[in-house]
């Protein structure tokens, strides 16, 4: 059962409308890292609360406890719980998404405010903060719901809302939250499957549907060492400088092949067979689609194969920043007295091999960074923390949950979508698999370069709108699929 024509026209007419509302919402900066800005990100929650509230949706806030972040104990924001429609006869659809972003500044090398949503007239581009991680999917969802809210329509599959606030962060919280609601009598029992907006396409020119995600653990060292920042002229080549331990630390983490060096933690993939190898050749990608989406030619190597098992299946160590040194412009000089280096690792995730897991990676790497510092022969001390994690996750894409997304994308796109496991974590995935024993389906709206945690993050007008309708459209096909069962 195709979405009505009516609905496709009704997207296409609202079409300002929305791109308003996605520009309110890219105007509240709810970073959830970031401890002076935890005001916004539960800002960021009631305002999405108040909009669906508007559009029929039962809601309630849900207190997910506290938090210590900069060394401040902090109520996590709230999680968003809804309802819409209780017919025993219609399927349950539970939508998640997060309200939460990464923290941006102007001063990164964004070309405008990442809080003001700019509309570029030329290409399309809905560039901010959130345009398409995630805000710009969760108001598709909204999009949808204010057609039928507006026409007096019914949906044709009843609909559970799941919406937090700390997805950038780990999702604090959220877990215990699910596991709690999925018993019986709870919120979420009985929710037939789920469906979640919160990745991309491979490229530019093909939409996907993802079935697989690795996972993370998330690593935060640090090197102490004088009791205050000490001048270079008078200190140099006098003390341990915890800069030069952890920038000697860092770079023995992951080569510039990008190599893993913590031993052990390579040697738990499986090698791809050929049989595997010939499922991504058949995918359409090509190193000129990481490159453009990267900005720069400087992708690993030109083998197709080896990039997307780089960027789907096999783990990856990145460093992700120091922090407490100087960062300033000028010339100051200072030997920091403490400093933090930031890396994580993406964990193996294949459908037919035992993954990768946090419990198994982290002692190797907290192992490795020991015996690592202890080479150094410094008086300085290394700290080691976990920030968070999570494990891979793999769906049956043959489920009537896909199958209806299938239908939905071809009807939407003209074309099929490509069937694909994704680089990226969204840890509440398996959570949502596991404590509901449903199928759980990755529905991207963006595409392959809307430079989501970077600079200049953008969301396509097209696929702002189009995807809009291939969300209304999905529980169209899925009501359809399902009308006997």
């Amino acid at each position: 059962m195709a979405a009505p024509a009516e609905f496709l026209q009704y997207i296409d007419a609202n079409a300002d409308a929305f791109i308003q509302r996605l520009a309110d919402a890219v105007a509240i900066p709810s970073i959830s890292g970031d401890a002076k800005r935890r005001g916004d990100v539960v800002r960021m929650a009631h305002w999405l609360n108040d909009q669906l509230k508007a559009l029929g949706v039962d809601t309630k806030l849900v207190d997910l406890g506290k938090q210590v972040l900069d060394g401040q104990e902090l109520d996590l924001p709230p999680a968003i719980l809804g309802t819409l429609g209780q017919d025993p006869a219609k399927k349950t659809v539970l939508i998640y998404g997060h309200f939460d972003v990464q923290p941006a500044n102007k001063s990164d090398g964004w070309n405008t405010d990442p809080f003001t949503l700019v509309v570029n007239k030329e290409n399309g581009q809905l560039i901010g903060r959130g345009s398409s991680d995630d805000k710009g999917p969760i108001l598709g969802w909204l999009n949808v719901l204010q057609y039928h809210h507006e026409k007096g329509i019914p949906l044709p599959v009843n609909l559970k809302f799941c919406f937090e606030g700390m997805e950038e962060s780990g999702s604090e919280g959220l877990d215990e939250l699910v596991q709690n609601e999925a018993k019986p009598g709870g919120y979420f029992h009985g929710v037939d499957c789920a469906c979640i907006s919160d990745n991309y396409w491979l490229n530019t020119r093909t939409p996907v549907l993802t079935y697989g995600l690795r996972g993370l653990t998330y690593f935060k060292v640090t090197v102490s060492g004088p009791a205050r920042d000490l001048h270079s002229g008078v200190f140099g080549r006098t003390v341990h400088e915890p800069m030069t331990d952890l920038v000697h630390l860092l770079g023995r983490l992951v080569d510039t092949q990008g190599n893993i060096l913590v031993p052990g933690v390579e040697e738990m993939v499986a090698p791809a067979d050929e049989q595997e190898k010939a499922i991504y050749q058949k995918l359409d990608y090509s190193t000129t689609d990481i490159e453009e989406a990267a900005g720069n030619t400087i992708a690993l190597t030109s083998d197709k194969v080896d990039l997307l098992m780089g960027r789907m299946r096999n783990p990856s160590l990145s460093l992700h920043g120091i922090e407490g040194a100087f960062s300033e412009p000028g010339a100051k000089t200072v030997i920091p007295a403490k400093v933090s280096g930031k890396f994580s690792i993406r964990i193996f995730c294949i459908d037919w091999y035992p993954p990768q897991t946090p419990e198994a990676v982290d002692p190797l790497v907290i192992a490795y960074l020991k015996s690592e510092y202890a080479k150094l022969n410094s008086k300085n001390t290394l700290t080691i923390e976990n920030l968070h994690g999570g494990k891979p996750w793999v769906a049956d894409h043959t489920h009537w949950n896909f199958e209806a997304a299938k239908k939905a994308t071809k009807a939407v796109y003209k074309q099929d979508p490509d069937l694909t496991r994704e680089g990226g974590s969204i840890p509440v995935t398996l959570t949502f698999a596991e404590s509901l024993g449903v199928n759980v389906l990755l529905l991207p709206m963006g595409r392959g370069d809307d430079g989501a945690h970077s600079t200049n993050e953008k969301l396509d007008r097209s696929n702002f709108i189009e995807g809009s309708k291939l969300l209304g459209s999905y529980l169209y096909e899925l009501a359809a699929l399902t009308k006997n069962q």
